[in-house]
């Protein structure tokens, strides 16, 4: 069996997301689990880029608007937060779309507004 993508760093970031459901339960914004998870990169030495933007191309052009991934840790893993009721199909579609935008292969979606914490990898 091969092993999982970015296994190490996967278990880093989901940990520290546990850490900050732990903490704040369910029920804030996204923005506020943001700013607690970008403490927890700080504090804990991980490399990250908050609200990464990439361009979205079509045929020969650039188009005007652009994707924004939630973060980037260890520079090959996209970061996408939720605070839903559960984790949907838009939102893996949205993941996967930040996968294909960026040319990353592991996208983490994570969802804060359950009772325990949600997630899903995504590859690409």
């Amino acid at each position: 069996m091969n092993d999982l993508l970015y296994k190490e760093e996967a278990y880093k970031v989901i940990g520290l997301c546990m850490e900050v459901h732990k903490i704040l339960g369910k029920g804030h914004s996204e923005i506020v689990y943001k700013d607690a998870l970008q403490y927890e990169f700080f504090k804990n030495n991980i490399p990250f880029e908050r609200e990464k933007k990439y361009e979205i191309k079509y045929k020969d052009i650039v188009l005007a608007h652009n994707y924004f991934a939630d973060f980037i840790v260890f520079n090959n893993v996209i970061l996408e937060l939720k605070a839903a009721q559960s984790i949907s199909e838009s939102h893996i579609k949205q993941t996967l779309n930040y996968l294909a935008a960026s040319g990353l292969r592991l996208g983490l979606l994570i969802n804060f507004g359950e009772d325990s914490l949600k997630y899903r990898r995504v590859i690409l």
